[in-house]
């Protein structure tokens, strides 16, 4: 069956369940608002207890799973209090839809943004498997010491005892696999977003290849010219909104992959030749993955959005341009001029999202494991 939107079926379930979606319930923003701040308090006081150096790895391992539940919680409250844009962008992509001209490039962008979004949720629910699967099997109870929890955190109660302990553990992998459900779909939403963009440029520049000399007549026809001002414009001012939504979530990403990262490499680092290696690798391998991943699709979004816009200008340019007259030429010209200030999307207007700022968080994440190794 083919699509009729660019936002997937999955997306669409999980923005409406975490009340994203226009005229959702408030019930969800309540329950996920209450859910999220009490898991956040109860991590935070882990952190706190256990903050020393002699506890480092305790210390570094709640550090791993308390930054995700963090960057959520405040990239869900970002898109409730910018509701109004996300609507926004919504309705631009229904319009875009209806009015299409060539409905097989937007087939053809919904369906790639449909894998990538099954994909992305199928990595996170796959590391919270294998990392529930290491975490609560492999365990050991000794008569001195708690069990560990799935989620490090403090609880204003003793739970270490059968069965508060499995009632607990049980919650918590349930409540795992909401939070990872969730960060899947919304880097899964900034995929569709970026592709719904290109689709839209692609199709401005199917538009572009109509500038042809025809039967003599050198004139640029009027309805040739407004569709492509107001196909440009659309697309500025969507891209536009984008930036605005994601402005601020992409700064918080930034900061806070860089140091997930270099949290899961140094337990890596550190349980290697150990008793643990091998667990400690099961439990944070697609961990690692799935974070990486994360980074790796805003930064690749905003190179992708960036390269895109700026071959408006060149399909303008590789048209028929010169064959007709300078009134005409300087519409075009303006459209050129227009398409040479690229679109993209910035970490909180401090730097431009692009690969290069990838390898660059990698590097940075790379140079904190070597010293925090060197601490330990």
């Amino acid at each position: 069956m083919l699509p009729a939107s660019t936002i997937g079926r999955p997306v669409e379930i999980g923005l409406r369940l975490t009340g994203i979606w226009p005229n959702s319930s408030i019930f969800f923003r309540l329950l996920w608002s209450l859910v999220m701040g009490t898991v956040v308090i109860f991590q935070c006081h882990y952190l706190l207890t256990h903050f020393s150096s002699d506890e480092l790895l305790h210390l570094i391992d709640g550090l791993s799973t308390a930054l995700p539940y963090s960057l959520l919680f405040f990239k869900l409250i970002v898109l409730w209090v910018n509701n109004r844009i996300f609507n926004d962008i919504l309705t631009a992509m229904s319009d875009d839809w209806r009015e299409c001209s060539n409905m097989h490039i937007m087939i053809d962008k919904a369906i790639l943004a449909h894998r990538c979004s099954k994909f992305t949720i199928g990595v996170y629910l796959t590391a919270v498997l294998l990392y529930s699967t290491a975490s609560i099997n492999l365990r050991k109870q000794t008569d001195d010491d708690c069990r560990e929890l799935l989620i490090k955190m403090e609880l204003p109660f003793v739970f270490c005892e059968s069965p508060i302990y499995e009632i607990v553990e049980c919650v918590q992998f349930i409540h795992l696999l909401a939070v990872a459900s969730a960060i899947a779909m919304l880097d899964a939403l900034m995929v569709t977003l970026m592709l719904h963009t290109g689709g839209q440029i692609d199709l401005m520049q199917q538009e572009v290849g109509r500038i042809y000399p025809k039967d003599n007549e050198y004139d640029l026809p009027t309805a040739i010219v407004r569709s492509l001002i107001n196909k440009h414009h659309k697309i500025i001012g969507f891209s536009e909104n984008i930036e605005t939504l994601f402005s601020q979530i992409a700064l918080m990403q930034f900061f806070s992959n860089t140091l997930i990262i270099c949290c899961i490499g140094f337990l890596i680092v550190t349980s290697m030749g150990t008793d643990e290696g091998v667990r400690m690798l099961v439990k944070t391998l697609f961990f690692y993955i799935a974070i990486t991943l994360e980074a790796f699709i805003f930064c690749f979004a905003g190179e992708y959005l960036s390269n895109k816009s700026t071959t408006i200008g060149d399909a303008v340019y590789e048209s028929m341009w010169y064959t007709l007259k300078p009134r005409d030429c300087r519409i075009l010209l303006l459209v050129i001029m227009r398409s040479q200030r690229r679109l993209t999307i910035t970490a909180g207007k401090f730097l431009d999202l692009s690969l290069q700022g990838f390898t660059n968080s990698l590097k940075a994440s790379a140079s904190y494991v070597s010293v925090l190794y060197a601490m330990y």
